[in-house]
């Protein structure tokens, strides 16, 4: 398939290019000291992921340890209220620790082993990344700092109990809005003192090179399983896709299986309480080109140019900027990449549990409010939503500011 100029059969092969760049996005500006660990840190990952032993062993886990493959589960009663479109959801909120997270976690601390780290670094925003790091350092003996903004601590108070569980040091940073973007700041000044001794995991499709691209294909095991299961299923592909974006991860990986196919696929980001700087964190939507966290990509600029305070009612959306494959993606125009409000997110988040018996992760109700939208307007086909975490851990955060709905 061919769009835009671009050949998606050979996508894989050619994006990022051997600097990390997407078309103008991504790259690496980092300092040079820290530039010399990326460069350590692609070339053993680049020496493993074509390792048999390698990727046998991370398929082990995914079968023994992380329950893959996730199911695709058909929403009849939520597809029957909407109409005659087909709704039907990737399970990535019945993989281990519940949410996607994992699938490179557990990747990302293999590498961490072969290259003989003694501790993983890692920010989180809703808890789940933190969560998934703490499970994979515990699984391969290693140290685990997790930097968590104040605000999402209070947010996410069963995820920070989950970490500390498992032997995580979590970290409170105060400075700033204490969300997503300062944890990031945390994480990576943190691991510029200590780079020789750990490896910074980043919890989505962002940062310097090689991230975008190896949190990208760890992830990409949730698009191959879909396309396969979605297909035996049904005996056709889906009409449309859809995946909730922030920095990115779950969508890359749902992306992934469906770019090279005549699928539409939509990544809905978060327009919180409204299109004013600093109510939304819907960077591609009204964001310009800008560096941040060592990554050229689309963000949200303040009036001097620097990353714009956001907001999100998803902790794990909550951040001034995006994946650089989402913004070339964008570009391209392969992705059609759209917005739901707050309001919109947790009366999904209420119509799922109700009437399908899934509770999902306030993140994860992005894509399902998208969903129902699009599917009134399709009149008939399918749809295929990125399911990326359960809401476990929003519960107690929806009850207090919205009650029982």
């Amino acid at each position: 398939m061919k769009h835009n100029g671009i050949e998606f059969d050979t996508y894989f092969k050619n994006y990022p290019d051997e600097k990390g760049f997407f078309g103008k996005y991504g790259g690496s500006f980092i300092p040079e000291e820290l530039q010399k660990a990326m460069e350590e840190i692609t070339e053993a990952y680049y020496t493993i992921c074509k390792s048999s032993k390698f990727i046998s062993e991370l398929r082990r886990i995914r079968r023994e340890f992380q329950g893959r493959p996730t199911p695709i589960s058909y929403l009849e009663r939520l597809s029957n209220s909407l109409g005659n479109v087909q709704l039907y959801v990737k399970r990535e909120d019945l993989n281990h620790t519940g949410a996607h997270k994992l699938n490179h976690c557990m990747g990302e601390a293999l590498l961490a082993k072969y290259m003989g780290k003694k501790k993983v670094i890692a920010e989180t925003g809703a808890g789940q990344h933190g969560v998934a790091l703490a499970t994979a350092a515990a699984y391969f003996g290693l140290e685990c700092d997790i930097y968590m903004g104040a605000v999402d601590i209070k947010k996410q108070a069963p995820n920070v109990a989950r970490m500390k569980i498992l032997g995580a040091n979590v970290i409170e940073v105060t400075e700033g809005l204490a969300t997503l973007k300062e944890a990031v700041d945390a994480a990576f000044m943190a691991y510029s003192r200590d780079y020789k001794d750990c490896i910074y995991c980043i919890g989505s499709v962002v940062g310097p090179h090689p991230f975008p691209m190896m949190v990208r294909d760890f992830q990409s095991v949730v698009g191959i399983e879909a396309r396969e299961q979605f297909t035996e299923m049904t005996g056709e592909l889906p009409d449309a896709v859809v995946a909730c974006v922030g920095g990115g991860s779950n969508a890359m990986g749902m992306f992934s299986g469906f770019l090279n196919d005549p699928v539409d696929i939509y990544g809905v980001e978060p327009l919180g309480r409204g299109t004013a700087l600093g109510d939304h964190a819907a960077s591609l939507q009204y964001g310009t080109e800008g560096v941040m966290h060592g990554f050229n990509s689309i963000m949200l600029k303040d009036e001097n140019g620097e990353p714009a305070p956001v907001y999100s009612v998803a902790s794990g959306l909550d951040y001034p900027s995006s994946g650089p494959e989402h913004a070339f993606l964008h570009d391209l125009g392969r992705v059609k990449y759209d917005v739901v409000t707050d309001d919109e997110t947790i009366d999904a988040f209420f119509t799922l549990s109700r009437l399908e018996g899934i509770i999902p992760a306030i993140e994860s109700s992005h894509a399902v409010a998208y969903a129902m939208k699009l599917a009134k307007e399709m009149g008939k086909g399918s749809i295929l939503i990125n399911l990326s975490g359960r809401g476990d851990k929003d519960m107690d955060y929806i009850i207090e500011k919205y009650g029982i709905r």
